[in-house]
């Protein structure tokens, strides 16, 4: 179990109070979920500019001190991934903290892989070999990355979309190869600075899209330095709801993506 925070906007924007300052903010997420858990085993936070993440990782509660709330303050970003951390494969440490990155990716997810000491050799068999020896720390998710860009870069010109609908059967059916009954949690969220995708599989997941510039609910003023010629778009992408906003559920059992229109598509995802 973790909490998931994926943003992308069409233009740089402030984001300090949805992850601190809201009612329901990913720093309330950490010390309390909505279901009564705790997610304090790490936080990290990736965030864009010229084209490049910037990932920054703490192995502590978001609500332990100040560090969370700095980080978030500095915040001016088109796209944002936050996490934080519950720990069920692999003991809190920085090499098994979210987001994980490597060069223009970052990545985090939110779920287990059951079983994943087993599962874990037909994985690494998937990985490409220069992969493998990326891996630092020891959770499912980290591999799941690796193997997503394995993938990736075996059949580069395939939507990512689809390389993630890929790994979701993947894991889903190694999992149920083992145990039929299962239960597989791969919310999964990818991003390269220009996309947003992602996946929602045994774990809560909503979503909201910002047509306009409006001023926050906490704040009163508007987050974005606002070019008047540019039409103001944003979607955000989340385990709980976080504002007042009308947020709505995604669907289990499917793949998201950020159209360069900026649209969020959702599809179903079968497994045979």
């Amino acid at each position: 179990m973790c909490r998931l925070y994926g943003f992308l906007a069409t233009e740089p924007t402030k984001v300090e109070c949805t992850l601190v300052h809201a009612q329901n903010a990913l720093m309330v997420q950490s010390r309390r979920d909505r279901a009564g858990l705790s997610h304090g085993h790490g936080w990290g936070v990736a965030t864009y500019e010229d084209h490049h993440p910037r990932i920054e990782r703490q192995a502590w509660a978001a609500y332990h001190g100040e560090h969370f709330q700095r980080a978030a303050a500095r915040i001016h970003s088109r796209t944002v991934l936050a996490h934080v951390r519950r720990a069920t494969v692999g003991l809190p440490g920085l090499a098994n903290t979210h987001p994980f990155g490597w060069k223009e990716w970052a990545f985090a997810h939110n779920g287990t892989i059951p079983r994943f000491a087993k599962l874990r050799k037909r994985m690494l068999e998937t990985i490409a070999p220069e992969r493998r020896t990326l891996i630092k720390g020891e959770t499912d998710s980290e591999h799941v990355f690796q193997l997503l860009l394995t993938l990736h870069e075996r059949e580069p010109d395939l939507p990512l979309v689809e390389i993630v609908r890929q790994v979701v059967r993947l894991v889903v059916s190694w999992c149920e190869d083992m145990n039929a009954d299962s239960k597989v949690a791969l919310n999964l969220m990818l991003t390269n600075g220009e996309q947003l995708i992602g996946s929602r599989w045994g774990r809560t997941l909503f979503r909201v899209e910002r047509e306009a510039i409006h001023d926050c609910e906490i704040c009163g003023f508007p987050h974005v330095r606002h070019a008047p010629e540019q039409q103001y778009r944003a979607i955000v992408v989340a385990s709980e709801p976080i504002s007042q906003e009308a947020w709505r559920e995604v669907p289990d059992h499917s793949v998201y993506f950020v159209s360069p229109e900026m649209r969020l598509h959702i599809e179903p995802v079968a497994v045979s």
